[in-house]
């Protein structure tokens, strides 16, 4: 592996940017970087860049060099084998076969391994082609959108409030839930195909698609929140799920924002930018989001109602069945569209 000559003395100047020393120490050099190619550069992000038709051994082997994606991929792909050892440790501790009370949150647990595992696969082949760039982020999005859905369906069984339960808003929960899902996977789908011509308008889009099935199934949660901090409660579960919470909706301004990057351009090109906290934050809000709902299903089993097959693994099998119907239909538009072989995405996230 090629790297790169230790430098010794103070920063360097770059392309009219001082790049700090220690990004340019002992870095191994990815091949073939490409810090002049418009269409893949990243708001703040000058350097570090992957060539766009790397094979996919080469995209292999990028895992294991300093670049851009990195710290990207690292952090969602160790978490999802993380999540993997909560799930197969629910399994054995409970009979999971036989109480349908669990099933909510191993459908929950499923969702949690899926989506850092498909983003971290997608962050790895996207520099593969213009095409597979795109098809990568269409899983990507799709697993989120998935994610979003094992969250409703975990908390419709665990975090609804007394005064909920069994309401005409409970009732409907979940297909809500699966509904928004569909549209959360198709309007992120679609954000890609406008994002060179309208990037504002694609981020928007983007971020809304992500952001409104989160809003949707946290609506019991911030009502028992509020409940809570109306009567004082003592509830130890509490400060958790407020945890989750704020790292939730640091997350989503991390995403929209692209902060800290764009306010010192080619600083935090290889470790500290957006998507890469972006990553973080997500991945520990879900962790406070896993403990509470532990917390929750064991404390408000005696009252609270088991769940069907129908409202847990029925609505997540058919949820991921419209969303691969999606994506293949999404991919399959790119064939007939000429300009996504020429150009690459200018985002990734």
């Amino acid at each position: 592996m090629k790297v790169s000559k230790l430098i010794s003395g103070g920063p360097v100047c770059k392309a009219g940017i001082t790049v700090p020393l220690w990004l340019l120490l002992e870095l191994p050099s990815p091949p073939l970087p490409l810090r002049n190619i418009e269409v893949f550069r990243e708001k703040g992000i000058l350097f570090g860049y992957r060539h766009p038709r790397s094979s996919a051994t080469d995209c292999i082997v990028s895992l294991f060099q300093m670049t851009n994606e990195t710290v990207n991929i690292w952090t969602h792909f160790l978490p999802a084998w993380y999540f993997l050892w909560k799930l197969l440790a629910l399994v054995y501790a409970l009979d999971v076969w036989r109480d349908s009370y669990t099933w909510p949150f191993l459908a929950y647990m499923v969702t949690c391994c899926i989506y850092p595992l498909t983003s971290s696969i997608a962050h790895t082949f996207s520099t593969m082609s213009s095409r597979a760039r795109h098809i990568c982020y269409f899983f990507d999005y799709g697993a989120l959108a998935l994610y979003s859905l094992g969250s409703a369906m975990a908390y419709s069984a665990y975090v609804f409030p007394e005064e909920w339960i069994g309401s005409t808003f409970h009732h409907y929960y979940v297909s809500t839930a699966v509904l928004n899902t569909v549209v959360g996977t198709s309007l992120s789908c679609y954000s890609r195909f406008n994002e060179m011509e309208q990037p504002k308008f694609s981020k928007t889009i983007r971020t809304f698609a992500f952001a409104h099935p989160y809003v949707f199934d946290s609506i019991p949660l911030f009502y028992r929140l509020y409940l809570c901090a109306a009567r004082s409660c003592t509830e130890s579960v509490i400060p958790i799920h407020l945890k989750h919470t704020v790292f939730a909706c640091l997350t989503c301004f991390l995403f929209a924002t692209h902060l800290p990057e764009r306010l010192a351009p080619g600083v935090f090109d290889y470790i500290g930018h957006s998507h890469q906290l972006f990553h973080i934050c997500g991945i520990i809000g879900t962790h406070f989001q896993m403990e509470a709902l532990l917390v929750d299903m064991a404390n408000r089993r005696e009252w609270l109602l088991a769940p069907s097959f129908s409202q847990t693994f029925g609505s997540l099998a058919a949820a991921i069945i419209v969303n691969l119907i999606i994506i293949a239909a999404f991919s399959t538009t790119l064939y007939s569209m000429p300009k996504f072989c020429r150009k690459g995405s200018k985002h990734k996230d």
